[in-house]
């Protein structure tokens, strides 16, 4: 049953995707798209590389010292993110690549903790956005509207979510569980058992140590979301289709949102797309404008997934950082 559940979701978001193309008129969306011309490759380029190097620097900030060069950060980061978007792995399979491609600087343990809190982190920043989006959209739309009372709803959903990664990481969880299972003999070993309570340790140090750094990576996540906010403006704009810069940013707060709730389907498919052409139909912009917006982040997803997978860190000599109470 569970090996048929993501090629059904496939299939059903590529259902969505077929419905909704036929609903605003495919001519519609070619329009718009070939009205960008050469001004595609700018947009697949310039917004997003804005918002990966933020995401970075988030990133790095959760590190005791500067010990691993941005360079290498930035290049695990989007390998891992590659991995998120080209497989069907709730946008988590990417994680631990990210912390074994920096293992010449740190440890395996350490570096795993900064990865783990920095998905933490770039949610509690997305709930942050859309905080600001639905306090902008409240005062833009009827605060009966459809769009409002789904932003509130999910606003709530994910501070409960947020809060419980925190408690959930501040609680051994990588250390019991190993524990838990090792009693019923479906544990790991005892040296990956060791491990996991190393991890424990470097969460909750983390979480206890470095509160400020904590808050600095959320502050710089939230603009790279906005940076979001960017790349609807440019690509409505240079489409044709006039839009505020402000309302640009409000839609992608609640278009990171739906992307947040759809974390389970593959790429979003069908999710972003729905989601798009919603929202975008809710600000008086219609349909096509959403969805042609969506086909242009396809693209950039894909050409960037393709970057991240040629730009990975390559191997070094050495088996990297040693575990605390490695020989």
């Amino acid at each position: 049953m569970k090996r048929w559940v993501r090629p059904l979701l496939v299939l059903a978001g590529l259902g969505v995707v077929a419905y909704l193309l036929y609903q605003v008129g495919p001519a519609a969306v070619w329009k718009s798209i070939s009205a960008l011309r050469w001004w595609l490759l700018v947009v697949i380029c310039f917004p997003f590389s804005l918002s990966a190097t933020l995401d970075t620097l988030a990133w790095r900030v959760l590190f005791r010292d500067a010990r691993v060069p941005f360079s290498v950060l930035l290049r695990a980061r989007l390998a891992g993110e590659a991995v998120n978007v080209a497989t069907p792995t709730a946008s988590v399979g990417g994680e631990p690549l990210k912390a074994f491609l920096i293992r010449p600087w740190v440890r395996l343990t350490e570096g795993l903790a900064t990865v783990v809190v920095d998905k933490t982190t770039v949610v509690a920043g997305q709930w942050l956005y859309l905080a600001v989006g639905l306090a902008a959209a409240a005062a833009m739309l009827p605060l009966e509207s459809p769009l409002v009372l789904a932003g509130g709803a999910l606003l709530v959903v994910e501070a409960l979510a947020v809060g419980g990664f925190i408690l959930v990481q501040t609680r051994g969880v990588f250390g019991g569980g190993g524990r838990i299972l090792g009693r019923i003999g479906l544990g790991p070993p005892e040296q990956y058992r060791e491990a996991l309570g190393h991890l424990d340790r470097a969460l909750a140090d983390l979480y206890r140590e470095r509160r400020g750094r904590l808050l600095g990576a959320v502050f710089l996540h939230c603009l790279a979301w906005a940076g979001g906010g960017l790349e609807i403006y440019l690509v409505l704009t240079l489409a044709g289709i006039p839009v505020p810069l402000g309302t640009a940013l409000v839609i992608e707060s609640f278009g990171a949102a739906v992307k947040f709730a759809s974390f389970m389907i593959p790429a979003s498919l069908g999710a972003l797309e729905g989601g798009y052409v919603a929202i975008c139909a809710a600000f008086g912009l219609g349909g096509a404008a959403g969805f042609t917006y969506v086909v242009v982040r396809r693209l950039r997803e894909i050409a960037w997934a393709a970057v991240g997978f040629l730009a990975a860190p390559g191997p070094r000599l050495g088996p990297g950082k040693p575990e605390p109470g490695a020989p």
